[in-house]
């Protein structure tokens, strides 16, 4: 078969969205008037166990708590990439980073594109099924006008373009010169002093004001608890005792907890929650670098952070949410990816998905029984050198940097092998054990290697 293009793909379903249905789910649920909503909510550098829900003691995060007990949470969910861009177009495209163009991170200077434009978005595939769709936020995933939000399938733009910005000036300082970084549609604009997740807010409501009586979809990147950690004052004040730097970083969490909840609390004010699908994760986990005061977010027993392999780098809280339609209060251990949301938020909502390799697979089945199988036999990653794969319950590691776990050093590892059923925190190589499990790995991760490559 002939690969379809990006043109193509777009061009015939939108001559077949009038005549999609929405799909049947077997969990029980009564029919929608219309297709569900969908809000896609992607959080900045967040720990691994960084919410009540899942293990956080010192915590305030009562909303998205209030998420996970209306719907479904995962206990062993991964992301694309411990780094930025590429974990995002992970999540944009349902595809592994490398085969979505994006490795590594994208520049943060105007003028660089990102994300491939032949690359097929989330959001041009709910907006060839007759979707509106919105971007409010962080983007990261290219500087040009093709590579910006509204060249990769977004009605309306609303955020900063770059890695991050001060909250206040919207100002990117992190790399000379300083740069003013806000823009809607294309164009900068300028709320000088105005606090950037109040913004972020209020362009929310507006978009679910102005499209409340047909489906929309809306991707909500919120660039916390990234540097820098900027938490309102009331939360400041709620962790002032507590040592730095979790207290700046457990603030600017309570401060987007509070965001969401205001989000949710609209969405059933407008009475469109009960028609909405929500979807929350981090992009990775928690930064340890100087800008973020040397750390502040918490793994718990996993080990690693930003930038590693290791688990607390990419293993993320997800909780998926639909009342209704959704188990509720409801926990599943399966293994599941973020590549995975595109093709589950396609059979939600009867939306066809591109034709061509997607790497994601759908986890509806998963969402509904604790006992379904997890849809992967295998799963990759790779940032530079430092590469790893998990197949079933062994995982490796190869290049795995040296880190700090609970007070004590770990020393990088060339080939590092885990059992994940009884050693989640990766602190005792077994690789000298099991050389043939090592090679085996290796040799699927080669092959992996090969197959990314190809668009």
């Amino acid at each position: 078969m002939v690969q379809q293009t990006r043109r193509d793909f777009l061009k015939c379903l939108g001559v077949a969205a009038g005549s999609l249905m929405v799909s049947q789910v077997t969990f029980s649920r009564q029919k929608s008037p219309r297709k569900p909503n969908v809000v896609l909510i992607f959080t900045d550098d967040q720990g691994s166990i960084d919410l009540n829900c899942y293990g956080a003691k010192d915590l305030y995060t009562q909303n998205l708590d209030r998420l996970a007990k209306e719907g479904t949470r995962f206990t062993q969910f991964y992301v694309g990439a411990p780094v930025c861009s590429p974990s995002r177009s992970a999540l944009m495209t349902g595809r592994y980073p490398q085969r979505a163009g994006v490795p590594g991170n994208v520049s943060s200077q105007q003028g660089h594109a990102g994300m491939p434009t032949e690359q097929v978005t989330i959001a041009e595939m709910m907006k060839a099924a007759g979707y509106v769709t919105g971007h409010v936020g962080k983007w990261h995933l290219g500087y040009t006008p093709e590579t910006m939000p509204n060249g990769q399938g977004y009605d309306s733009s609303f955020g900063h373009m770059g890695g991050c910005i001060d909250n206040y000036s919207h100002f990117f300082y992190w790399q000379g010169p300083n740069r003013h970084d806000l823009w809607r549609d294309g164009k900068e604009v300028w709320r000088d002093g105005e606090f950037f997740g109040d913004l972020m807010v209020d362009e929310c409501k507006k978009f679910i004001d102005t499209n409340r009586d047909k489906p929309f979809f809306l991707y909500w990147a919120i660039n916390m608890p990234h540097y820098p950690l900027q938490g309102k004052a009331k939360w400041r004040e709620k962790y002032k005792d507590m040592e730095a730097p979790r207290r700046m970083y457990a603030a600017f969490v309570s401060t987007m907890d509070e965001m969401i909840g205001d989000i949710v609390r609209h969405l059933d004010e407008t009475g469109l929650r009960d028609n909405t699908l929500i979807i929350w994760l981090p992009d990775h986990g928690h930064s340890v670098e100087q800008r973020t005061f040397g750390g502040g977010g918490n793994s718990g027993d996993y080990r690693g952070h930003k930038f590693t392999l290791w688990e607390g780098g990419i293993r993320v809280p997800c909780i998926v949410s639909w009342p209704g339609h959704i188990p509720q209060n409801a926990v599943r251990d399966q293994v599941a990816i973020s590549i995975d949301w595109m093709p589950t938020i396609a059979h939600y909502c009867g939306v066809k998905t591109p034709d061509r390799k997607i790497d994601g697979k759908s986890i509806v089945s998963v969402i509904e029984s604790p006992s379904a199988p997890t849809p992967h036999d295998e799963l990759h990653w790779e940032s530079s050198k430092h590469w790893a794969v998990r197949q079933g319950n062994w995982k490796l590691v190869h290049n795995g940097p040296a880190t700090d776990y609970k007070g004590r050093k770990l020393p990088k590892a060339t080939d590092f092998l885990s059992d994940m059923t009884k050693d989640v925190t990766e602190t005792k190589n077994i690789a000298g054990d099991h050389p043939d499990i090592v090679k085996k790995l290796t040799n699927l991760h080669d092959a992996w290697t090969s197959d990314v490559k190809q668009m």
